[in-house]
């Protein structure tokens, strides 16, 4: 009888053609390679040092411009050609400005499918475990090397299971839980390992609020994070094309270790600057002031994003003084919220709606905070100098702690608002 295996080791078994074991070096094929316009054009150059001619499939490498959009100048816009052309001599699908950030992208578009392995040109790959997928961030020369040839060599990760038990509260959000985890696990706590989930609590997670969850998890260092296969998953999946090879974890697996959560005891959560780890109960931080408030990127800019939003800031306007900054995570979450009203509405309030696409979070666009500014923000990453300023103070939470503040003027519990 074959070894118990978790979802990891088994994703990775199917896609090395043999039985592997966590802590093994392979070579495995893979199903998608995706870069970014921040990875894809030094991943050219490795492919050209590479005597590379053509990809390996032009149908399954994707190039998606969404670090700088709209493009801040000339350099960028040199750039991004030299991904169009290589798109259009048929080595690569391409997703043009606006389409939105690939994290939201590729899974919206069916190209995140239960068992797969894929290969992504930014760390946040993690997004697509919540597909139960294995989604696995590299840097450009690796990115080079798969695109020729479709395949990788890889050490297979041991695995931290994580269960949840219970439901997440009013008021409380997916986004709390990710930071919650981050808290007891630290940045670089699980530097090479997946980060399996588990448990009853799980089925009270829907997709937006699973891939919120897998996204953050790159900040623990973790080379993937994956949710088991389940319902919603395959209702998820068949609505856009396929429900691809479902791969649950063995009873009996090997865990490298196990953390228990229970949704019902959370609260709302911020990180203070300067690392996603440093977490704090927003009650603890009530009253300190933001002048910038930012709802989107790849971890909060789905539809149930800006309604979460949008229910925490009530009848309330934006506070004077302070900057609202919202920005769908693709051109699809983009229109429907349009059509549902939702983006008149944060407009009135006095939000500015940018393009979709990775926006300010990394300081690639409009939207830098000024010196000593305090910025509340939905996304993953608050480093010194992540929005393009150094002498920014960057705070992380949810939607709705977002939300509450923009209208505040200060850090409050969005419950209360």
């Amino acid at each position: 009888m074959s070894r118990p295996q978790t979802i990891a080791e088994k994703i990775f078994s199917r896609h090395a053609d043999r039985p592997v074991v966590a802590g093994e070096s392979i070579v495995a094929s893979v199903d998608i390679v995706m870069a970014t316009d921040g990875s894809g054009p030094l991943a050219l150059e490795y492919f050209r040092q590479m005597d590379g001619q053509r990809s390996f499939d032009g149908s399954r490498v994707l190039f998606v411009l969404d670090h700088y959009a709209p493009c801040p100048n000339d350099k960028v816009a040199g750039l991004h050609e030299r991904l169009r052309l290589f798109a259009q001599a048929g080595n690569a699908v391409l997703f043009d400005l606006g389409e939105g950030i690939c994290h939201q992208v590729l899974p919206e578009h069916g190209y995140i499918r239960p068992g797969r392995l894929i290969v992504g040109g930014d760390s946040h790959s993690t997004t697509y475990g919540a597909l139960n997928a294995l989604g696995v961030g590299v840097g450009s020369s690796d990115l080079a090397a798969a695109a020729l040839t479709g395949q990788l060599w890889f050490r297979v990760p041991e695995s931290i299971r994580i269960v949840l038990t219970g439901r997440l509260p009013r008021g409380v959000a997916a986004k709390d839980l990710a930071l919650e985890l981050l808290r007891r696990i630290g940045t670089g706590g699980a530097i090479y390992q997946s980060l399996e989930f588990a448990g009853p609590g799980l089925s009270t997670l829907a997709i937006p609020q699973r891939m919120t969850l897998c996204n953050l998890m790159s900040e623990t260092g973790a080379k993937c994070a994956v949710v088991p296969p389940d319902d919603a998953i395959r209702a998820f999946c068949a609505r856009r094309g396929g429900e691809g090879d479902p791969a649950p974890a063995d009873p009996g697996a090997t865990y490298a270790g196990e953390l228990t959560v229970s949704l019902d005891e959370l609260e709302p959560l911020v990180a203070l600057p300067h690392a996603p780890d440093r977490v704090r109960p927003v009650r603890e931080l009530a009253g300190t002031p933001i002048q910038m408030a930012v709802i989107g990127t790849c971890t909060n800019g789905r539809l149930e994003d800006l309604e979460e939003a949008l229910a925490a800031m009530g009848d309330a306007p934006v506070a004077p003084g302070v900057e609202l900054l919202v920005v769908p995570a693709s051109r699809a979450v983009y229109l429907e919220a349009s059509r549902r009203g939702l983006l008149a509405r944060l407009v009135e309030k006095g939000g500015m709606i940018l393009p979709p696409g990775c926006g300010p979070c990394c300081g690639s666009s409009p939207g830098i905070p000024a010196d000593g500014e305090n910025v509340l923000s939905t996304a993953n990453r608050n480093f010194v100098g992540r929005m393009g300023n150094v002498r920014a103070n960057i705070y992380l939470g949810s939607p709705a702690v977002v939300a509450a503040a923009a209208v505040s003027g200060r850090i409050v519990d969005p419950r209360g608002v």
